[in-house]
C-alpha cells in the first residue's frame, strides 16, 4: 500500500512531535508552494493571493480572491493539530529515591496503559534568555531516548491484567536517570542544537512534552496499514494541506486549531476567535462576510472510530467503519458532530461523481458520542457544516493504527470539494 502520499505523511508525522512543529512543518511545506505569511500584528492589504497566518500552534491558509468571494462563498476544511500527550510540569525534577523523575500532567483523554516500556523523547517550544539577555522562544526535538515509564513487574501486581488503574500523579513520572541533576541544562543542550548561533543562558518556561521515538510505519502482511502516534489529528492536517495546493483553486481555506482534544476554548482553539478574526479582515463588510458564508461550507475532518474486530459490540451493527474503505460521514443527533441531511448528502453525491469509497458512523445509543471542531466552528461563525473522518483503531493511544489505502481516497474527496464551481447550495425543497 506504499505511495509517495503516504511516505510524505509518514515523515510528516515523524517531523511533527508536538503541535508547535506540525504547524512550523506545515508553514514551510505552504511558503515552498508560494503562499505568504500574513502577521497579525500587522495592516493587511490583501488582494489576489495565497496567504497564511498562524497563532501559536494553529495556522490558517487560503487561496483568496476577493472579486469572486459572494459568488463562490468559501470552501473550508478545517481539522486540529494537538494530540493527548504527558506535558512536563513547570518544576519538573523528582528526586526522593535512586532515580530522577519529570513530573508530568495528562493532556486530553490520553489512553495511559499504552504510554508503559517505551522509549520516550521530549520535545516542544521553549522560552529563554539568550547571553545578550534577549528574550527567544524556539521549538526544539531532543530526538533520542531521554526517558521511560517502566511498567510494575506481575509479580508485585498479580492483578494487574484484571483491575490495572493508573494513578497520574504517582505512577506516570518517567524516569530520566540516575545521575541527572539539572533539567534546564538538558533542555539548554536542545536549544543549542536549534540555535547554535543564540544558545540560551536562562530557561524561562516551557510547554514540552514527550513521545515515543518509535516511527511511523507499515504493519500488516500487504502493509494494508499504517501505525503511528498522533494519527488523531495529524493526519487530518496533512491532507487538508495536501488538497489545498493539489486543487489550487480560488476561495478555499484550511483552518487547523490546536486545543481541540482539552475544549477548544483557548485564544487558538476552535471556541476561540481566531478565525472569525481572519474572516473579519480577508471578507471586509459585514455584509460581504455573511453573504459570502452563506455560499461556504466547512468541512471538518477528524478521525473516525473504525470497527475494531474484537469489540464489535462497541459499535452500532448498521454503522461500523472499516479501514480502507474510505471517508467515514459522522452523524449525532444531539450535534455532537455538525452533520445534517443537507450536508451530509452534499459529500455523499461529491463521493459518488468521483468513485470515492465512502461510509457513515453513528454511535451506540446506549454509549456517549466526542465531539470535533465542527460544531464549534458552525456556532461560532453560521456556516453549514460536516463533520467526516478516517477510520482508526487505538484512537487517543501513543500509537494508533489507520488503513493505507485511506490517505489517498479523503485526499481526493477534499480536492474535488476544494474544485466544486459555484457557491454551495443546500437540495432545492420542493
Amino acid at each position: 500500500m506504499s505511495s509517495q502520499l503516504n511516505q510524505d505523511l509518514l515523515n510528516f508525522l515523524k517531523a511533527s512531535p508536538t503541535p508547535h512543529h506540525a504547524t512550523q512543518n506545515l508553514a514551510q511545506k505552504l511558503t515552498s508552494e508560494g503562499f505568504d505569511q500574513l502577521a497579525e500584528e500587522s495592516t493587511w492589504s490583501i488582494g489576489k493571493g495565497r496567504y497564511f497566518i498562524i497563532r501559536g500552534a494553529s495556522i490558517i491558509a487560503v487561496n483568496l480572491n476577493p472579486d469572486s468571494l459572494t459568488d463562490t462563498g468559501l470552501k473550508m476544511v478545517g481539522a486540529h493539530t494537538d494530540s493527548p500527550c504527558l506535558k512536563v510540569k513547570p518544576n519538573p525534577l523528582i528526586e526522593g529515591t535512586d532515580y530522577q523523575q519529570i513530573g508530568v500532567e495528562v493532556y486530553g483523554g490520553v489512553l495511559l496503559n499504552p504510554w508503559f516500556d517505551r522509549d520516550l523523547s521530549l520535545a516542544g517550544k521553549v522560552t529563554y534568555l539568550n547571553h545578550a539577555s534577549e528574550l527567544r522562544s524556539t521549538l526544539i526535538d531532543l530526538e533520542a531516548a531521554v526517558a521511560v515509564i517502566p511498567s510494575l513487574a506481575i509479580h508485585l501486581d498479580r492483578e494487574a491484567n484484571a483491575k490495572r488503574s493508573i494513578n497520574p500523579q504517582t505512577d506516570l513520572p518517567p524516569i530520566v536517570g540516575q545521575s541527572f541533576s539539572d533539567f534546564d541544562e538538558l533542555i539548554k543542550q536542545g536549544i543549542k542544537r536549534q540555535r547554535p548561533d543564540a544558545p540560551a543562558d536562562q530557561v524561562l518556561a516551557f510547554d514540552l512534552s514527550f513521545y515515543d521515538i518509535n516511527p511511523p510505519a507499515y504493519v500488516g502482511i500487504h502493509q494494508e496499514f499504517i501505525a503511528s502516534a498522533r494519527l488523531d489529528n495529524l493526519l487530518s492536517c496533512f491532507l487538508a494541506v495536501e488538497a489545498l495546493l493539489g486543487a489550487s483553486a480560488e476561495n478555499t481555506l484550511i483552518v487547523l486549531n490546536d486545543h481541540e482534544e482539552v475544549g477548544s476554548a483557548s485564544a487558538v482553539g476552535a471556541d476561540g476567535s481566531f478565525l472569525r478574526d481572519v474572516l473579519e479582515r480577508l471578507l471586509g463588510s459585514p455584509e460581504t462576510r455573511i453573504r459570502t458564508l452563506a455560499k461556504s461550507l466547512l468541512i471538518s475532518t477528524d478521525n473516525a472510530h473504525g470497527l475494531h474486530p474484537n469489540f464489535t459490540s462497541k459499535h452500532d451493527p448498521l454503522h461500523g467503519p472499516l479501514l480502507n474503505q474510505g471517508p467515514v460521514i459522522k452523524v449525532n443527533a444531539n450535534q455532537r458532530y455538525a452533520t445534517d441531511g443537507d450536508t451530509h448528502g452534499f459529500f455523499k453525491s461529491l463521493c459518488q461523481a468521483h468513485d470515492i469509497p465512502h461510509q457513515v458512523f453513528v454511535t451506540r445509543s446506549d454509549m456517549g458520542c466526542g465531539s470535533t471542531i465542527g460544531p464549534i466552528t458552525a456556532s461560532k461563525l453560521g456556516v453549514k457544516t460536516l463533520d467526516v473522518g478516517l477510520p482508526t483503531f487505538g484512537m487517543h493511544s501513543i500509537r494508533e493504527l489507520g488503513g493505507a489505502k485511506d490517505p489517498d481516497y479523503l485526499q481526493k474527496a477534499l480536492t474535488a470539494f476544494f474544485k466544486v464551481d459555484g457557491g454551495i447550495q443546500v437540495p432545492a425543497g420542493d
